[in-house]
């Protein structure tokens, strides 16, 4: 991911969360005088309840406040960064994986390279007989296993992949942050997202750096609650 888009995307997250002025006022009444209930504060503008509660509702979901049955609201201190963080650091893998093309451990390279060109990916998610994970291919091994003058189509990819244990994998459950400090930090396009199976690891998704640039854009155009 180019690091300039992605910190424009970020920016453009942080948009998301500014405030109209009614809500900005709402917040320096609650900061004043909370707790306070949703009567007071409409009392205070000279607004009915009914005119505030959308604005109440979208400093609730976003964090701004917190509510409290019978005591009112509370502001919680937080800026919008800190709030896109809190955000960020609950969304699990299972929001956004995408669908993983496997291949057979016996598929030559030269079908390999076929595959992933006809499907767009960069990585190639190697399984045995009994749909168990044994390895991942990537466009860097592909390439490699290209450079010499073998036979590619005489080649099974189980000779060229990265093998298991040496594959990081993730699994629905985890949190969507965990996978993309892993992506960065091992410098891989994408884990395979997989269940326990009594064969071995089952892959059943992908994340990938795609995956994580559509998060920040739906961030941006604030698609995700």
């Amino acid at each position: 991911m180019n690091l300039d888009a992605g910190s424009t995307l970020w920016q453009k997250a942080v948009k998301t969360i500014e405030l109209n002025k009614r809500q900005e006022h709402i917040l320096q009444i609650v900061k004043e005088h909370g707790p306070i209930t949703g009567e007071h504060i409409a009392d205070m503008l000279h607004l009915t309840r009914a005119t505030l509660r959308p604005d109440l509702a979208i400093l609730t979901m976003s964090g701004f406040l917190e509510a409290r049955p019978r005591v009112g609201y509370f502001y919680t201190g937080k800026t919008g960064v800190q709030l896109l963080a809190d955000k960020l650091n609950k969304l699990k893998v299972k929001e956004f994986q995408s669908i993983p093309v496997v291949i057979h451990e016996n598929v030559s390279v030269y079908d390999a390279i076929c595959t992933m060109f006809l499907e767009d990916v960069g990585t190639l998610f190697v399984v045995n007989k009994s749909a168990a994970l044994v390895g991942i291919l990537s466009r860097k091994d592909l390439l490699r296993a290209s450079m010499g003058k073998q036979e590619l189509s005489a080649i099974p990819v189980h000779i060229i992949m990265t093998r298991m244990p040496n594959i990081t994998v993730c699994e629905r459950e985890d949190l969507i942050m965990d996978v993309a400090k892993n992506l960065i930090e091992k410098q891989i396009d994408a884990l395979p997202v997989v269940k326990k199976t009594e064969n071995g690891l089952e892959v059943i998704g992908r994340v990938t750096k795609t995956n994580m640039t559509k998060l920040l854009v739906s961030l941006s155009e604030n698609e995700i609650l």
